[in-house]
């Protein structure tokens, strides 16, 4: 009995050394590439303005990430660090917005070495980073990610109002339901009213238990405003420049439920 009372101290204190596991997320989208970008810049914003430590990894090869958007995708990436010419803190990035960017790379593994490399680099920033580590993803024609752990991590869908994004968005979850299995993803409505979002939502999720058997949670809505674009030619974030906005109340809204919850729980909106 007193051995097992040890082991229990000494396996909770173990737990609280480690510290809390970080929550990876990932990001895929099913709207043109600049509505994705802003989005992420506005959700890491707000999310660091409620007091979260928050990373964004940009692992676009083929779109424009939000490295790019920032003006923060020259020089080294992830990939040389896994190749060891230089040092991670060279490759991270604090921007004004209030979060940290890194590239994961700038082109695709030219080797099995150089993608095992950089998953293993991949997890070591996963140690260090922040409580939040959103990831501006990309999933590739043959069904893989560029790192294991983007697979395992939760992964959203943006999807806008209109009929091609909600056709795109579905085909995505259905490429994704064939290649990693029956697990849930989420749903973020982006360009909507909180009425027309659960119009898509509804609708996709009715479909992808039907016909996927994939559960679908709404992660939420933001609407359209022309504030976002005036806080993107200002360079800044909308819940910095514009915080009475409506897309400023959606996306603190958004944070507070990312910060809170995970899709795990199956909850819709």
């Amino acid at each position: 009995m007193l051995a097992s009372f040890d082991f229990d101290q000494a396996e909770g204190l173990r737990r609280m050394l480690a510290g809390p596991k970080p929550r990876i997320v990932t990001f895929l989208s099913a709207t043109p590439e600049d509505d994705k970008g802003a989005m992420l810049v506005n959700l890491g914003a707000s999310l660091a303005q409620s007091g979260n430590d928050v990373m964004i990894v940009d692992a676009c090869t083929r779109d424009y990430g939000v490295a790019q958007r920032l003006g923060v995708d020259r020089g080294p990436s992830l990939l040389q660090v896994a190749r060891q010419e230089c040092a991670l803190n060279q490759v991270i990035h604090s921007v004004p917005q209030g979060f940290a960017v890194t590239t994961l790379a700038r082109t695709p593994c030219a080797s099995g070495d150089d993608a095992r490399r950089l998953a293993k680099t991949f997890d070591v920033l996963v140690k260090q980073a922040g409580s939040i580590i959103m990831v501006d993803g990309e999933f590739s024609a043959d069904g893989s990610f560029p790192v294991p752990i983007m697979a395992s991590s939760e992964i959203v869908v943006q999807v806008s109002t209109s009929a091609t994004s909600i056709t795109n968005a579905y085909a995505l979850i259905k490429r994704l339901s064939q290649h990693l299995g029956r697990r849930p993803f989420g749903i973020l409505v982006t360009g909507a009213t909180e009425a027309e979002a659960k119009v898509v939502y509804d609708n996709m999720s009715s479909a992808a238990t039907r016909y996927l058997a994939v559960t679908l949670t709404s992660m939420g809505s933001v609407p359209a405003d022309e504030y976002l674009h005036r806080a993107a030619r200002l360079g800044r974030a909308v819940v910095d420049a514009f915080p009475l906005a409506g897309a400023s109340v959606a996306f603190r809204r958004l944070a507070g439920r990312f910060a809170r919850t995970g899709m795990q729980q199956g909850r819709a909106a």
